[in-house]
């Protein structure tokens, strides 16, 4: 059966983009929790009406999301798509603009189902579209500036954040940045219009989505107690190598390799694998203090620090599986860490 095309559904198609601020960090917490922040907030919102040409909200500045593309955001009979949709939709719901998920597609997904790379930017140089690199790098200073809290300066006024009249120029032209963004999310549709990704998966992502957003809840006080006790063993674990080598830093490598080579060992890195062999062959203090080291630098304890910066207000950790994460055969991967995450 053949799978029609957008044009020969007689439905509205809807393409969005949005640029956000929180003061919550989107690279340690994961999106969700950043959209669910208090200060959370829609600054544009950009988007086009079955191919036209694109326009743009500027909510910071009064403007207000005609009430036609209000009304389209739910409507059974407009299907909205942006890049990375999850993000999209989710912010959308949490400032209040109510859309369902089974209304939407993903850009991305179909661009993964077809064995792209995920990212705007990425997808865009895969499929040959034009790109300006100076635009690209400009439109990522501009995030940085406007989407993120900035340091007090005496330069600055003292202010946490970076506001529209603070630099009209810079934000004229990220407005146009978050224009170009539809832009190029139509373009990258456009190609993928003959490969449509079948309903089945389609059901299947936005389950993820769902998944996702309900999260899994985690017992916050043992993630705080498990912390606790591993910055004691590590500081008790220090203070022991202190002193036993006379050093004001023995995990330093540039302060512990001469105190090793000192006390008779021949080495040339202090590497995961070359501590392992010289664990076989010291004893005594320098065996102890190899042992120190090996413990004091795994990562397993990392996994109870990004639950603890990815859990929400109600403990629950969103976000953690990517559908079709894995480029060839489609399955599921693992998203979340404490310093990576998929956004928009």
């Amino acid at each position: 059966m053949a799978v029609l095309s957008f044009k020969e559904i007689g439905m509205n198609h809807l393409n969005i983009d949005i640029e956000t601020y929180s003061s919550v960090d989107i690279k340690t917490s994961g999106a969700y929790k950043y959209a669910q922040s208090g200060d959370f907030e829609i600054l544009l919102f950009a988007y086009s009406l079955n191919n036209s040409p694109v326009k743009i909200v500027d909510l910071t500045q009064g403007e207000k999301t005609p009430n036609e593309i209000i009304k389209l955001l739910n409507d059974p009979d407009c299907t909205k798509h942006a890049y990375n949709a999850a993000f999209e939709w989710w912010c959308l719901n949490q400032a209040g603009y109510e859309t369902d998920i089974n209304q939407w597609q993903c850009t991305m997904i179909q661009g993964l189902y077809c064995g792209y790379p995920a990212g705007l930017e990425q997808i865009g140089k895969a499929l040959k579209l034009p790109q300006d690199k100076a635009k690209l790098t400009t439109g990522k200073a501009l995030i940085k500036y406007f989407c993120v809290p900035c340091k007090s300066t005496k330069v600055n006024g003292g202010r946490l954040r970076n506001l529209p009249h603070h630099e009209p120029e810079k934000w004229q032209i990220f407005k146009d940045y978050c224009v170009q963004d539809v832009v190029t999310e139509m373009e990258v549709l456009r190609y993928f219009e003959e490969f449509q990704v079948p309903e089945k998966e389609w059901e299947l992502w936005r389950f993820d989505v769902l998944m996702n957003s309900e999260g899994v809840k985690i017992d916050r006080q043992m993630v705080g107690n498990a912390l606790y006790i591993d910055s004691k063993v590590s500081a008790d674990l220090q203070e022991e190598a202190k002193r036993l080598t006379g050093l004001s830093n023995p995990n330093s490598t540039a302060q512990l390799k001469p105190w090793l080579i000192d006390s008779g060992l021949d080495i040339d890195n202090l590497q995961k694998g070359t501590v392992s062999e010289l664990l076989e062959t010291t004893d005594g203090e320098v065996k102890r203090v190899l042992e120190i080291r090996q413990e004091l630098s795994k990562t397993s304890t990392k996994k109870y620090v990004a639950m603890r910066e990815g859990a929400g207000s109600d403990d629950r950790v969103r976000g953690l599986l990517q559908f079709y994460g894995a480029n060839r055969t489609g399955r599921w991967a693992r998203t979340f860490s404490s310093s990576s995450k998929f956004t928009s």
